[in-house]
């Protein structure tokens, strides 16, 4: 996959010498649900992310897990990004969400890149500081907004083109950091008014208008 980095739009701004020492790396593929880390695993390598995407969740004492963030091309993990700076260990664990290909950055490669390059120490801060956002909106979502819009939300962001959403309640659950009896009720509700359709192993979004409602902030 030779000159990979110019694919990547979001490596527009990289320096010559910079993209040629990370097209000497060789993107990999990686297989659908393959756990990338877990919690008190080190730091091997800093990830670009090509295609595909990659879920972090976090597990609590009670066994119950919560989507962290997603990792979508031109995004990055803030667990890698402080693992690899700092040698702080994974609190969470990162699982491919479909079929990825990806560039492992060594560490080594990763400090001289951060020291020698400014656009690339500007494209992994810019994303750092992204990534801290979408955390904080996770923890305004569970501490502040009702179950019924974050379940819509996370509907409508999920679906294909077709109104499909190929998650199990648990599956949803996790998404929206609530109990997965919970997404069940909820779920069943709206199945009984017609906003969706609970098929096997899917969810089927039929008034899509009614959804849309479900997902708007509510006014003070």
């Amino acid at each position: 996959m030779a000159g990979w980095a110019d694919q990547a739009g979001f490596l527009a701004g990289i320096d010559a010498e910079a993209r040629r020492v990370l097209e000497a790396l060789t993107p990999v593929h990686v297989p659908f649900r393959t756990a990338l880390f877990r919690p008190g695993d080190e730091a091997q390598s800093f990830v670009i992310l090509l295609s595909g995407r990659i879920g972090v969740y976090l597990t609590g004492r009670n066994g119950r897990e919560l989507l962290l963030y997603s990792v979508t091309p031109g995004e990055t993990c803030v667990q890698t990004t402080l693992g690899v700076l700092g040698g702080a260990p994974y609190s969470g664990e990162a699982v491919a969400e479909s079929d990825l290909v990806a560039v492992m950055v060594p560490p080594s490669v990763f400090e001289r890149l951060m020291a020698e390059s400014t656009a690339f120490r500007a494209f992994v801060f810019k994303a750092f500081a992204d990534r801290l956002g979408d955390l904080m909106f996770v923890l305004e979502q569970v501490a502040f907004v009702k179950v019924e819009q974050r379940l819509a939300s996370a509907l409508l962001e999920r679906a294909d083109s077709e109104g499909r959403v190929a998650l199990t309640h648990q599956e949803l659950a996790v998404v929206i950091g609530t109990a997965r009896e919970v997404v069940s009720r909820r779920l069943e509700a709206l199945a009984s008014k017609g906003v969706v359709a609970n098929e096997r192993g899917e969810i089927r979004i039929i008034e899509r208008g009614d959804l849309s409602r479900m997902a708007r902030p509510s006014k003070a």
